[in-house]
């Protein structure tokens, strides 16, 4: 049986963390159901988690606890996949596009809501 880290979360911080990997797989091409799930990922699926876990501290102003919370994971996983995301923004295009996803994700949730009628 398969022991997976559970922590309390909330709705909306789960519908955001959903927000960050939809970005980081629109970005990348790595579906977000690879990124996800109880399984080993590949190394490319793995780092794609790591930066939608980094773009959700860095867009949200998160802290690491709540990144790790917010995806299933346990603080040292959300710390350790944002030093590396960190240590490799000096890629140029990397940065280049985190930039841009920031830039996204705090025009998205800076609109206005939208109320859709019931």
């Amino acid at each position: 049986m398969e022991d997976l880290y559970r922590t309390p979360a909330t709705g909306g911080d789960r519908l955001r963390a959903g927000l960050a990997l939809q970005m980081v797989a629109a970005a990348t091409g790595v579906p977000v159901d690879t990124m996800s799930g109880g399984v080993r990922r590949s190394g490319q699926a793995c780092r794609a988690r790591w930066l939608a876990m980094y773009l959700a501290h860095v867009a949200f102003g998160w802290p690491i606890e709540r990144v790790g919370h917010a995806f299933g994971m346990n603080r040292a996983t959300a710390a350790q996949a944002c030093r590396w995301a960190e240590d490799e923004r000096d890629r140029p295009w990397l940065d280049d596009l985190l930039n841009r996803l920031e830039r996204a994700v705090r025009d998205l949730l800076d609109a206005p809501r939208c109320e859709l009628p019931v």
